[in-house]
């Protein structure tokens, strides 16, 4: 913690070692981060890179109220969103009211690498991709997102269950064929 202090000081005072510090501690958890916000490599990289920037141009605003990681998490996290915000406009979400939800249990993820999730997240449809990832992963309430896309309560519900629904069909197609497999 005395040295994240250090570092944050001597980054306000623009060193580049201690930029480059801070970018390897933290890079990769971002990245995975940055990765299930997008649809590509190339993508994550880009939101990855743009919010780094963000971090050091905005270091100074950093108070030691949550952790560096955290605060940085956050920085990642809302450049993800801006830079998929603009795309959820030209897929148009639906607030459905009735959803099918024929298994509605909750479904295993056991079995599963994490490369293997990333891209069923991945392939998901961009409104049900971000809505899954800031609901069932970084624990905002449906009320939070709405807000955060300017959107209904109802559409996040509705696309949080589409998600869900695309996912497990997704795992039940890879679990079905992992088994012919086997055979």
């Amino acid at each position: 913690m005395e040295l994240e202090k250090q570092l944050v000081d001597e980054c306000k005072n623009g060193d580049a070692h201690a930029q480059q510090e801070i970018y390897d501690r933290f890079s990769k958890a971002m990245f995975v981060i940055c990765q299930r916000y997008s649809k590509s490599q190339m993508e994550a990289e880009d939101i990855l890179q743009e919010a780094f920037i963000k971090v050091f141009k905005n270091i100074s605003q950093y108070r030691g109220e949550a952790t560096l990681g955290a605060w940085i998490k956050k920085t990642v996290i809302n450049t993800a969103l801006n830079s998929q915000r603009s795309k959820l406009y030209m897929f148009p979400m639906s607030d459905v009211s009735e959803l099918e939800n024929e298994n509605e249990g909750d479904f295993s993820l056991s079995g599963f690498h994490l490369n293997e999730l990333l891209a069923m997240i991945q392939s998901l449809p961009e409104g049900c991709q971000i809505i899954f990832n800031l609901f069932a992963i970084e624990g905002f309430s449906h009320k939070e997102i709405a807000e955060r896309l300017e959107i209904s309560e109802g559409t996040s519900k509705s696309q949080y269950a589409r998600a869900r629904q695309l996912l497990r069909t997704m795992i039940s197609n890879e679990e079905k064929m992992s088994y012919e497999r086997a055979k």
